[in-house]
Protein backbone atom coordinates (compact mmCIF):
# COMPACT_ATOMS: atom_id res chain seq x y z
CA UNK A 1 0.00 0.00 0.00
CA UNK A 2 1.32 3.44 -0.93
CA UNK A 3 1.98 5.72 2.08
CA UNK A 4 -0.30 8.76 2.34
CA UNK A 5 0.98 11.84 4.13
CA UNK A 6 -0.53 14.70 2.16
CA UNK A 7 -3.22 14.80 -0.52
CA UNK A 8 -3.46 17.97 -2.60
CA UNK A 9 -5.48 18.66 -5.72
CA UNK A 10 -8.88 19.33 -7.14
CA UNK A 11 -11.81 17.79 -5.29
CA UNK A 12 -15.17 16.50 -6.49
CA UNK A 13 -17.57 19.01 -4.83
CA UNK A 14 -20.42 16.51 -4.63
CA UNK A 15 -21.94 16.74 -1.17
CA UNK A 16 -24.57 14.02 -1.69
CA UNK A 17 -25.85 12.39 1.50
CA UNK A 18 -26.51 8.74 2.38
CA UNK A 19 -24.50 7.38 -0.54
CA UNK A 20 -24.48 3.62 -0.11
CA UNK A 21 -21.97 1.11 -1.43
CA UNK A 22 -24.33 0.04 -4.22
CA UNK A 23 -24.16 3.57 -5.61
CA UNK A 24 -20.38 3.61 -5.23
CA UNK A 25 -20.03 0.30 -7.10
CA UNK A 26 -23.15 -1.57 -8.35
CA UNK A 27 -23.58 -5.24 -7.43
CA UNK A 28 -22.98 -6.58 -10.94
CA UNK A 29 -19.35 -5.43 -10.67
CA UNK A 30 -18.72 -7.66 -7.65
CA UNK A 31 -17.92 -10.77 -9.67
CA UNK A 32 -14.28 -9.78 -9.93
CA UNK A 33 -11.69 -10.50 -7.24
CA UNK A 34 -9.23 -7.99 -8.69
CA UNK A 35 -8.89 -4.48 -7.35
CA UNK A 36 -7.98 -2.99 -10.72
CA UNK A 37 -10.56 -1.90 -13.26
CA UNK A 38 -13.36 -1.18 -10.80
CA UNK A 39 -12.95 2.55 -11.29
CA UNK A 40 -14.82 2.14 -14.56
CA UNK A 41 -17.91 1.07 -12.64
CA UNK A 42 -17.63 3.59 -9.81
CA UNK A 43 -20.79 5.72 -9.51
CA UNK A 44 -22.17 4.06 -12.64
CA UNK A 45 -25.76 5.16 -12.00
CA UNK A 46 -24.66 8.71 -11.25
CA UNK A 47 -22.57 8.82 -14.42
CA UNK A 48 -25.58 7.73 -16.44
CA UNK A 49 -27.02 11.22 -15.90
CA UNK A 50 -25.73 13.81 -18.40
CA UNK A 51 -23.64 16.57 -16.87
CA UNK A 52 -22.72 14.55 -13.77
CA UNK A 53 -19.81 15.74 -11.66
CA UNK A 54 -17.66 12.63 -12.15
CA UNK A 55 -17.44 13.13 -15.91
CA UNK A 56 -16.93 16.88 -15.65
CA UNK A 57 -13.49 17.64 -17.20
CA UNK A 58 -12.79 20.13 -14.40
CA UNK A 59 -12.75 17.38 -11.79
CA UNK A 60 -11.83 14.15 -13.56
CA UNK A 61 -9.00 12.38 -11.80
CA UNK A 62 -9.42 14.38 -8.59
CA UNK A 63 -7.73 12.75 -5.58
CA UNK A 64 -10.31 14.12 -3.13
CA UNK A 65 -14.06 13.57 -2.89
CA UNK A 66 -16.24 15.85 -0.79
CA UNK A 67 -19.43 14.03 0.16
CA UNK A 68 -22.39 14.33 2.49
CA UNK A 69 -23.41 12.68 5.73
CA UNK A 70 -23.38 8.87 6.15
CA UNK A 71 -21.10 8.13 3.20
CA UNK A 72 -20.51 4.45 2.46
CA UNK A 73 -23.60 3.08 4.19
CA UNK A 74 -25.22 -0.16 3.04
CA UNK A 75 -23.33 -3.39 2.47
CA UNK A 76 -19.83 -4.20 3.71
CA UNK A 77 -18.40 -4.77 0.21
CA UNK A 78 -14.74 -3.81 0.12
CA UNK A 79 -15.15 -3.34 -3.63
CA UNK A 80 -16.47 0.15 -2.84
CA UNK A 81 -13.08 1.19 -1.50
CA UNK A 82 -11.34 -0.64 -4.36
CA UNK A 83 -13.41 1.27 -6.91
CA UNK A 84 -12.69 4.65 -5.33
CA UNK A 85 -8.97 3.91 -5.12
CA UNK A 86 -8.96 2.72 -8.73
CA UNK A 87 -10.52 5.99 -9.91
CA UNK A 88 -7.75 7.88 -8.08
CA UNK A 89 -9.49 9.00 -4.88
CA UNK A 90 -7.09 9.13 -1.93
CA UNK A 91 -9.13 11.17 0.55
CA UNK A 92 -12.85 11.57 1.23
CA UNK A 93 -14.24 14.43 3.29
CA UNK A 94 -17.70 14.05 4.83
CA UNK A 95 -19.59 14.79 8.08
CA UNK A 96 -19.77 11.05 8.82
CA UNK A 97 -19.01 7.61 7.38
CA UNK A 98 -20.30 4.09 7.76
CA UNK A 99 -17.97 2.36 10.24
CA UNK A 100 -17.31 -0.60 7.94
CA UNK A 101 -16.66 1.59 4.92
CA UNK A 102 -14.30 3.80 6.94
CA UNK A 103 -12.27 0.73 7.94
CA UNK A 104 -12.19 -0.58 4.38
CA UNK A 105 -11.09 2.83 3.14
CA UNK A 106 -8.07 2.95 5.45
CA UNK A 107 -7.09 -0.61 4.50
CA UNK A 108 -6.97 0.55 0.88
CA UNK A 109 -5.02 3.76 1.41
CA UNK A 110 -7.95 6.19 1.46
CA UNK A 111 -8.14 8.86 4.19
CA UNK A 112 -11.66 9.24 5.68
CA UNK A 113 -11.82 12.83 6.93
CA UNK A 114 -14.71 13.71 9.24
CA UNK A 115 -15.55 17.42 9.45
CA UNK A 116 -18.62 19.36 10.67
CA UNK A 117 -21.26 20.11 8.03
CA UNK A 118 -20.34 23.82 8.11
CA UNK A 119 -16.74 23.01 7.16
CA UNK A 120 -17.90 20.62 4.43
CA UNK A 121 -20.21 23.31 3.03
CA UNK A 122 -17.30 25.74 2.88
CA UNK A 123 -15.07 23.19 1.14
CA UNK A 124 -17.82 22.45 -1.40
CA UNK A 125 -17.84 26.15 -2.23
CA UNK A 126 -14.06 26.48 -2.50
CA UNK A 127 -13.55 23.22 -4.42
CA UNK A 128 -15.62 24.55 -7.31
CA UNK A 129 -12.49 26.26 -8.61
CA UNK A 130 -9.68 25.84 -6.08
CA UNK A 131 -7.58 22.90 -4.82
CA UNK A 132 -7.89 21.39 -1.35
CA UNK A 133 -5.17 19.89 0.83
CA UNK A 134 -5.54 17.07 3.36
CA UNK A 135 -2.46 16.82 5.60
CA UNK A 136 -2.01 13.84 7.94
CA UNK A 137 1.07 15.38 9.57
CA UNK A 138 -0.87 18.39 10.86
CA UNK A 139 -4.29 16.67 10.74
CA UNK A 140 -5.79 19.59 8.85
CA UNK A 141 -7.69 20.38 5.67
CA UNK A 142 -6.66 23.67 4.10
CA UNK A 143 -7.47 25.81 1.05
CA UNK A 144 -5.74 28.68 -0.79
CA UNK A 145 -8.16 31.04 0.98
CA UNK A 146 -6.50 30.28 4.32
CA UNK A 147 -9.32 28.01 5.46
CA UNK A 148 -7.98 25.56 8.02
CA UNK A 149 -10.07 22.76 9.47
CA UNK A 150 -8.71 20.28 12.01
CA UNK A 151 -9.88 16.67 12.01
CA UNK A 152 -9.27 13.58 14.12
CA UNK A 153 -8.25 10.08 13.13
CA UNK A 154 -7.47 7.03 15.24
CA UNK A 155 -3.71 6.94 15.89
CA UNK A 156 -3.39 3.37 14.59
CA UNK A 157 -5.23 4.14 11.35
CA UNK A 158 -3.16 7.30 10.89
CA UNK A 159 0.04 5.31 11.26
CA UNK A 160 -1.14 2.68 8.78
CA UNK A 161 -1.94 5.35 6.20
CA UNK A 162 1.27 7.32 6.67
CA UNK A 163 3.46 4.20 6.58
CA UNK A 164 1.47 2.43 3.88
CA UNK A 165 0.65 -0.57 6.06
CA UNK A 166 -2.23 -2.97 5.47
CA UNK A 167 -2.72 -6.22 7.43
CA UNK A 168 0.01 -7.99 5.47
CA UNK A 169 2.37 -5.06 5.87
CA UNK A 170 1.74 -4.93 9.61
CA UNK A 171 2.53 -8.64 9.92
CA UNK A 172 5.70 -8.38 7.83
CA UNK A 173 6.84 -5.42 9.92
CA UNK A 174 7.02 -7.80 12.90
CA UNK A 175 8.74 -10.59 10.99
CA UNK A 176 11.82 -10.54 13.24
CA UNK A 177 9.77 -10.77 16.45
CA UNK A 178 7.59 -13.54 14.99
CA UNK A 179 10.64 -15.55 13.88
CA UNK A 180 12.24 -15.21 17.33
CA UNK A 181 9.03 -16.35 19.02
CA UNK A 182 8.72 -19.40 16.76
CA UNK A 183 12.37 -20.33 17.30
CA UNK A 184 12.00 -20.05 21.09
CA UNK A 185 8.77 -22.07 21.03
CA UNK A 186 10.46 -24.86 19.06
CA UNK A 187 13.39 -24.91 21.49
CA UNK A 188 11.32 -24.83 24.67
CA UNK A 189 8.50 -27.11 23.49
CA UNK A 190 10.04 -29.36 20.83
CA UNK A 191 7.16 -31.83 21.07
CA UNK A 192 4.78 -29.29 19.52
CA UNK A 193 6.53 -29.75 16.22
CA UNK A 194 6.55 -33.56 16.34
CA UNK A 195 3.87 -35.76 14.89
CA UNK A 196 2.22 -38.05 17.43
CA UNK A 197 2.77 -41.74 16.81
CA UNK A 198 -0.47 -42.77 18.49
CA UNK A 199 -2.47 -42.62 15.27
CA UNK A 200 -0.40 -45.44 13.83
CA UNK A 201 -0.82 -47.80 16.81
CA UNK A 202 -3.30 -50.63 16.25
CA UNK A 203 -5.95 -51.02 18.95
CA UNK A 204 -8.44 -53.73 19.64
CA UNK A 205 -11.16 -53.73 16.97
CA UNK A 206 -8.94 -51.90 14.48
CA UNK A 207 -9.58 -53.46 11.09
CA UNK A 208 -6.60 -51.86 9.39
CA UNK A 209 -3.98 -54.25 8.01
Amino acid sequence: MTPVVEVTGTAYPWGAKNIDTDVIIPAHWLKTIKRSGLGQGAFETVRAVPGNIFDDPRYQGSPILIAGDNFGCGSSREHAAWALADMGVTAIIAPSFSDIFSGNAVKNGIVPVVLPQEAVDRLLEVAADQPVTVDLETMTVTTPYQDRFSFELDAFRRRCLMEGLDEIGLTLARDTAISKFEAAATENRPWTGQRSGYAGVAVEGDRRT
